[in-house]
């Protein structure tokens, strides 16, 4: 066996042992440095001796054993133990075995995890960056280039919010079942920020960040195993695939953006758009409240569905996005729903809309907003109003295929007098 095989092993267990490591020293540190020396011993001793049956047990018993004779060698061993809770140290490690530690107990611990990492004692940034450490197990210098920060600032917000979870005594558990729906809301929004971040960044040189959207849908899966029928997950995983499923369309080699309807759909991944509408489906179909995630995975699922951009079923996206305005309104999604009327309705009707939305201050000082006023300008034949209004987006862009896009469409227009 080589190292590629522990690796692996990593890649697959890391989150789960990490989880129950946690559970076991009560210290997200303390435990981060325990599944180190774990997956270190696993290194030296599996090539000699094969992977044990329960991999995940050896590396929590090995682990943990480690932690304690490390507590005991800097002679804090008093000072650590007030985090430990001594029943479960001497009973539950005696039972970690290489058998004797099933799916279900690790599953447990990996939903304490999320639920802890996505608490909402927390800032956002900081869920969002402890759960793709902790629960993921991406490094601080992967999350960082992500975000793009830098290594340091990375860790130091990390290493913060694990001391806001001891310091403020955030519970590893799971809530209650009155607390579980309004928890869950919080732990999509952070899955959901990772993947619009991977799937349409908010800076830097690239349109997608692959990693993030795989993470994201990686962490939905996950949920939606230890919660199985959940109609928000459903539907928030179901989206999910449905964007994804377009990714290698979405841009040129040289990374330039493509828009929807210029977009080859042969290189639409089919057999992921076919999981993503079954999951839509699901998730209508199960009785109570509709998620807002649903409504939006019915409205990429009607492009998805189109076999053309002229054949995409406009008319039925707009009372979609009317339903959505009604669950979650948004500026982002009053922007979407005005860019959908210019389709049924024409471009003079949208830029009422944008123009009522802009005048609110909706979207603040973000790109979007003066760029689809500039397409429905450009639609109406209002060459120098639409020149502006690019301009201006142009001028609050910041992820570099999105300003070669704009400065694109300038080019254009320029040229058309």
């Amino acid at each position: 066996m080589n190292t590629t095989h522990v690796e692996d092993v990593f890649r697959q267990e890391a989150g789960r042992v990490l989880a129950t490591l946690i559970r076991l020293l009560g210290d997200f540190e303390l435990a981060e440095e325990a599944r180190q020396d774990a997956f270190e011993a696993a290194l030296e001793q599996w090539p000699n001796t094969g992977v044990p049956s329960n991999p995940r047990a050896w590396l929590v018993r090995v682990g943990h054993n480690k932690a304690i004779d490390h507590i005991r060698r800097q002679q804090l061993f008093r000072d650590k133990m007030k985090y430990v809770q001594d029943a479960v140290v001497t009973t539950t490690v005696a039972a970690l075995d290489d058998d004797g530690y099933d799916d279900a107990a690790f599953g447990d611990d990996r939903l304490r995890l999320v639920f802890t990492c996505c608490h909402p004692a927390l800032n956002i940034e900081a869920q969002v960056a402890l759960t793709l450490r902790a629960v993921c197990g991406l490094t601080t210098t992967a999350i960082a280039r992500a975000f793009l920060i830098g290594d340091d600032g990375m860790a130091q917000r990390i290493v913060r919010a694990q001391k806001k979870i001891r310091d403020a005594g955030i519970p590893y558990e799971t809530p209650p079942p009155a607390l579980l729906d309004e928890r869950i809301d919080s732990v999509l929004t952070v899955i959901y920020l990772v993947f619009n971040e991977g799937y349409a960044g908010t800076s830097g040189a690239d349109l997608i960040s692959e990693d993030l959207c795989r993470e994201a849908i990686r962490l939905a899966r996950l949920l939606d195993a230890l919660l199985p029928d959940r109609p928000a997950i459903l539907a928030l995983l179901a989206l999910m695939l449905l964007h994804d499923a377009r990714r290698r369309a979405r841009v040129t080699p040289a990374g330039d953006i493509v828009l929807l309807e210029g977009q080859d759909r042969a290189l639409w991944d089919r057999a992921q758009i076919d999981e993503g509408l079954a999951l839509v489906d699901r998730a209508l179909r199960v009785r109570g409240p509709v998620s807002p995630y649903a409504i939006q995975a019915a409205i990429v699922a009607l492009h998805v569905r189109a076999p053309s951009a002229e054949a995409t079923d406009w008319r039925q996206i707009v009372g979609l996005y009317e339903v959505l305005l009604r669950l979650q309104a948004s500026p982002v999604i009053e922007l979407n729903h005005a860019v959908a009327v210019s389709m049924v309705d024409g471009p003079a009707r949208a830029l009422d809309l944008l123009d009522a939305l802009s005048a609110r201050g909706g979207c603040g000082e973000h790109h979007l907003l003066p760029a689809a006023r500039g397409q429905m300008l450009q639609r109406l034949g209002r060459r120098d109003e639409a020149l502006d209004a690019y301009r201006g987006a142009l001028a609050m862009a910041r992820l570099e295929p999105e300003r070669r896009l704009l400065t694109r469409c300038i080019v254009v227009l320029e040229g058309s007098s």
